[in-house]
């Protein structure tokens, strides 16, 4: 079990991506033992993804799945959540990207990453239809 205070070395390296969301993680987003509860942390993440694809794809879309979310460390109240986004791959109307959640908490080393996962995300028309990613013209 990691202690509040322990970290590794995977948890001082750059973060992946770029900074798409950042927030400060609330006594109301508990879980009955105290900590931020996970799926709060994974809404965050999601918003976090759609905010990176919608620029990716110049409009709306929608999410489509979640894969491989890892919970590292718990996060606590207090915390300051960042939420970084990197490309993996874009089709012809999907993109698949990678999260990383990472915190800034007091008395701790400059950031602790805590939860990853790949989420996928199409890009959708007016009438809630997959349309095309331009890949031709991505300006991210």
């Amino acid at each position: 079990m990691v202690e509040k205070n322990e970290t590794s070395n995977a948890d001082t390296t750059m973060p992946r991506g770029d900074m798409c969301t950042r927030t400060l993680a609330m006594p109301g987003e508990t879980n009955p033992s105290g900590d931020i509860f996970g799926g709060w942390l994974m809404s965050q993440m999601d918003i976090a993804g759609g905010v990176l694809a919608s620029q990716i794809a110049e409009g709306r879309v929608a999410t489509v799945a979640v894969d491989g979310m890892t919970f590292h460390r718990p996060v606590y109240v207090g915390d300051v959540v960042c939420v970084y986004g990197d490309i993996d791959r874009i089709g012809n109307t999907s993109m698949v990207l990678h999260l990383e959640a990472w915190v800034l908490r007091r008395n701790q080393p400059p950031r602790i990453k805590v939860t990853e996962a790949t989420f996928t995300f199409v890009a959708i028309d007016a009438n809630g239809r997959p349309r095309p990613v331009r890949k031709d013209e991505i300006s991210v």
